[in-house]
């Protein structure tokens, strides 16, 4: 199906998402939407698909207009979006899932839909049960779930919003094949991302936006260099990780036992040292988020001890400690999912920092906390009002204002996935940022499904593999190949 839209526009108040926006898609074609955290896609695909209206322009397919104003419009015309965070129903099973939003309700045919699910899943060789249920799944089986309950009803038009953020390696490969495959079937594919290793290897052609505009389109292959000045206006340079361990110890763990329910993780002995950063690989659901979760004071130990530095009394055991204790020993806590877990979505940035400020008595200065976000925005670069609510916020202005709330002195931050979702900019931004704390004698520990990202940053690595934990390996001596095979298991 061919898709134009023509001169679109979009305000969020003062803020100008989308300003007389163009872009043509071709059947059969699989069309990159590249830019910038912010730049102003999501905002396009979502008027595309009908989960926001636009204030000005036109919606063409197959060049007759299209009233869409609902995602329900949008499916009858045939498009249809996978989200970033796949919109399923967790405690539902797979089939119920896949059959939501046909005609038929309580009447529908199990037996028929489960024929044509399992039809649809093996012309894509995804593997997925009927059965299971849909909060079992990974990230990337929900993505594969929800493309062929979007194909079943008819979609001509898929558009992926960042879909290769937090999948693995195979589920990444396995996306990518059906997107090809639905393109040579003559549907077209939208393709929204900030990664220029997937649009390169992926889409047909791309178009360009920046600041809410569309500042280019070109075809596939361009030089990376051509895509990235397009979308930040600039040449953009990493940070380098200067040398900042110390001998001083921050961390111990000694016979870690965790465990949640399907999975035991044993960690015999870990010291981490001030200023040192520490990568964690492995697959999604491997333990890694068990052993950030245990050191934050989140999730109890089933065995073990954690001990932390304290000032006066050097390492001190925090066993059975509650997660308030873990912070005022100077522990920082950043979890993958901003909005569910770091964030309100209905809570103002001056809200959020009002909640982060010690409380001396049982009234709020409003001017003072107001002065505090403006600080906040500005230091941190934040491309937000001190009235914007936080699920209004980019991701990466999500994660932005997560660091802004962390306390300056910290001795330990905890992360999961740092930079997922981020563009270029923004990631050298974040590190930019950890690197300084490095500097300033914090350590760092972090899960990332990105393996260059965490040789680069990181002084030794573990490896989470089912369970199984690797000794800390010092990255000199490593490089993303070797660590995708210990992922595997060949330690």
């Amino acid at each position: 199906m061919n898709v134009q839209l023509q001169h679109i526009y979009k305000n969020f108040g003062a803020v100008q998402a989308n300003d007389d926006v163009s872009l043509s898609v071709e059947s059969g074609a699989i069309h990159g939407l590249l830019g910038e955290n912010g730049a102003g896609k999501s905002t396009l695909v979502k008027i595309l698909s009908g989960f926001i209206t636009r204030d000005r322009g036109e919606i063409l397919l197959n060049g007759q207009p299209a009233g869409i104003k609902t995602p329900a419009d949008a499916i009858r015309a045939g498009v249809g979006m996978l989200h970033q965070d796949p919109l399923d129903f967790p405690p539902m099973t797979v089939l119920d899932n896949f059959v939501s939003g046909r005609p038929g309700g309580l009447f529908i045919n199990q037996r028929a839909a489960s024929h044509e699910f399992k039809a649809l899943t093996s012309q894509f060789n995804f593997e997925l049960d009927v059965d299971e249920q849909v909060s079992n799944l990974t990230v990337g089986e929900r993505q594969q779930l929800e493309i062929v309950r979007l194909l079943a009803l008819g979609v001509q038009t898929l558009i992926l919003d960042e879909p290769t953020t937090g999948i693995s390696a195979s589920q990444k490969s396995a996306l990518f094949a059906a997107l090809k495959k639905l393109a040579a079937q003559g549907k077209s594919v939208i393709f929204v991302s900030h990664k220029l290793d997937d649009v390169a290897e992926l889409c047909h052609a791309v178009t360009v936006m920046r600041a809410g505009h569309v500042v280019g389109t070109a075809t596939i292959p361009c030089p990376s260099a051509r895509l990235v000045s397009m979308m930040f206006g600039r040449e953009l340079a990493a940070p380098s990780k200067p040398q900042t361990c110390r001998d001083d110890v921050v961390l111990q763990v000694q016979h870690l036992a965790l465990s949640d329910g399907r999975m035991d993780v044993r960690i015999d002995r870990l010291d981490v040292h001030c200023g040192e950063v520490i990568g964690l690989a492995g697959l999604e659901g491997s333990g890694q988020r068990l052993f950030l979760l245990a050191c934050a004071g989140i999730l109890r130990p089933a065995a073990g001890d954690v001990r932390l530095h304290a000032a006066r009394n050097g390492l001190s055991s925090m066993a059975g400690k509650p997660y308030h204790d873990f912070l005022k020993a100077g522990v920082g806590y950043l979890p993958a999912d901003r909005l569910r877990e770091g964030l309100i979505w209905g809570l103002t940035i001056q809200d959020h920092v009002a909640l982060r400020t010690p409380a001396s008595s049982a009234f709020i200065d409003r001017d003072s906390t107001r002065q505090n976000a403006e600080l906040a925005i500005q230091t941190f670069n934040i491309r937000g009002r001190t009235d914007t609510r936080a699920g209004q916020l980019s991701g990466g202005n999500q994660q932005r204002t997560q660091l802004a709330l962390l306390p300056p002195a910290l001795n330990l931050v905890l992360m999961e996935h740092p930079t997922r979702g981020l563009d270029i900019e923004s990631t050298i931004w974040v590190w930019q940022q950890l690197i300084a704390r490095c500097q300033a004698g914090t350590a760092i520990l972090f899960a990332s499904s990105d393996l260059d990202e965490i040789v680069q940053y990181s002084d030794r690595v573990i490896v989470f593999s089912g369970g199984k934990v690797s000794a800390p390996i010092d990255t000199t001596s490593l490089s993303a190949e070797t660590l995708g095979e210990m992922i595997g298991g060949k330690f």
